[in-house]
């Protein structure tokens, strides 16, 4: 039994590190869906830096090179192509990958403490929310802790005005 028991801790080292020595950082340990601390000072920066870039909320009509500027400046990729009605909201911005030609309807949310990946030419309705946050179960771990899952949308794909998707989200095509 203590030889299971030993071999599974092992396994478990190889896999993720020794349990209380880890040299990922928490951006690591977050982008792979695995429990991380949300205050930490870089992933603190990070909203921050979306924060500043969600100037894009106070933008007219008018202003779109202004408009391209920060959506290229946003996202991981795609920022180039996309067409956003804000006001729009993200935790990062940076996990964001965007196809060609994606389409964000007014009052949208992606939460992208995980990577997003949208395929081209999708659409979305109006507040239409993406989540990848998952919060522990345990009182005392979601006091220090959080988890996340990644989401992805197929090429094409078409989401309803008010749609919530959660963690895991995966969109088939629109056909």
């Amino acid at each position: 039994m203590l030889e299971h028991l030993i071999l599974a801790l092992e396994r478990f080292e190889r896999k993720h590190g020794h349990p209380r020595v880890s040299n990922r950082t928490e951006r690591q340990k977050m982008l792979d869906g695995e429990m991380y601390d949300p205050l930490d000072p870089e992933l603190v920066a990070a909203r921050a830096r979306a924060r500043t870039l969600q100037a894009l909320n106070a933008t007219t009509e008018k202003q779109q090179d202004e408009r391209r500027r920060i959506l290229g400046a946003l996202f991981a990729s795609g920022g180039d192509t996309v067409w956003m009605q804000p006001p729009f909201f993200c935790d990062y911005g940076s996990n964001i990958e965007l196809g060609e030609r994606v389409f964000f309807n007014f009052n949208c949310v992606v939460l992208d403490v995980c990577r997003v990946r949208i395929g081209n030419y999708s659409l979305f309705g109006p507040a239409v929310q993406i989540y990848t946050p998952m919060h522990p179960m345990n009182a005392e771990q979601r006091r220090r802790q959080g988890l996340a899952s990644q989401s992805r949308s197929d090429p094409m794909c078409g989401s309803a005005a008010g749609r919530s998707c959660f963690p895991a989200f995966a969109s088939a095509h629109a056909r």
